[in-house]
């Protein structure tokens, strides 16, 4: 027995008995990182507090209302302020969902391959609306640049769409959707062959490992020129936002539903203790996808190496 499992009692000999329907479901939406912070979760749970914890996957709207209606209890990733509407809505609102108030730090913006960067001096946001420009990222021969902002159905992505708006670059550009490993694969693999890359990237992020890529340069966030609606706020949501500016600092909370801390207080007050760091995360999501291992066999190791680090979640 290691000295957490000893420290809390050896609680996983409750595990035993018959089969039943999971205590705990934590939902699981589509980025890297999640998946093992989610697996990181379920592992601490099960063996330190005993209880049955089950993943689903999930959109962030989809996890935030499971939460609220009880089919849910936690979000392992809350991107702030990319989830904003929902983190309004659900804790701010109706108080059903508790945010943490520990964070990892973040960002997001747009990026260039840095032989790009300096060999045709695309270094300016602005840029982005240069016909010259877009001819570089122009796959198939249509006179728009293809430029992917991000995955179908994240906030971020709707943010990007009001920001190309805003800066003028939907004009130049055909604005791409796709899943974010495919996308960064395809960026991986362009930058190998000595092509151009300009696409939305966030960290923390393997992404940064496979390649050099430099964040594009753009005015400083001003909150009096953030104006952004996503879609189920307004229906006339992007043509009604401006956001001209860069984004404001990101923060990735952990987040869990309010009636949790009535059922499950012990698993309540160790997810308000429980801080990640921005490069443990990016060194999450470069095992995940570029090494491939087991996000299982991960989290399990994770938790020995940060052994002291998980019994602070428990004992502050």
């Amino acid at each position: 027995m290691n000295k957490l499992t000893a420290l809390l009692g050896g609680t996983t000999a409750i595990l035993a008995g018959p089969a039943m329907a999971a205590d705990i479901v934590i939902g699981v939406p589509n980025w890297p990182s999640v998946t093992v912070t989610a697996k990181i979760l379920e592992t601490v749970i099960e063996q330190n507090l005993g209880y049955d914890v089950e993943l689903q996957n999930g959109t962030n709207s989809i996890v935030f209302e499971a939460m609220d209606s009880g089919s849910m209890q936690i979000h392992p990733e809350v991107w702030m302020p990319n989830q904003q509407n929902l983190v309004d809505k659900f804790v701010n609102e109706k108080g059903t969902v508790v945010m943490s108030e520990k964070s990892a730090g973040a960002f997001q913006g747009m990026c260039v391959d840095k032989a790009t960067s300096e060999k045709y001096g695309v270094t300016s946001i602005d840029d982005l609306t240069l016909p010259e420009v877009a001819e570089l990222i122009d796959r198939d021969g249509d006179g728009k640049g293809d430029l992917w902002i991000g995955v179908t159905g994240w906030q971020s992505t709707n943010v990007e769409k009001i920001r190309a708006k805003s800066y003028g670059y939907d004009q130049t550009m055909e604005l791409m959707e796709s899943d974010d490993t495919i996308a960064y694969a395809e960026m991986d693999n362009l930058v190998k062959q000595g092509k151009p890359w300009i696409g939305f990237c966030y960290g923390p992020h393997y992404a940064f490992a496979l390649q050099d890529l430099v964040r594009l340069e753009e005015p400083k966030h001003d909150p009096a020129k953030w104006n952004v609606a996503q879609p189920d706020e307004d229906p006339n949501w992007l043509e009604n936002s401006e956001a001209a500016v860069a984004w404001p600092p990101l923060s990735i909370h952990v987040a869990w539903a309010k009636a949790l801390e009535e059922d499950y207080p012990g698993v309540a007050n160790m997810l308000s203790n429980v801080q990640l760091t921005t490069d443990q995360l990016s060194e999450m999501t470069y095992a995940q996808v570029i090494e491939k291992q087991d996000a299982d066999e991960y989290a399990q190791q994770w938790i020995k190496d940060h052994e002291d680090e998980v019994l602070s979640w428990f004992t502050q």
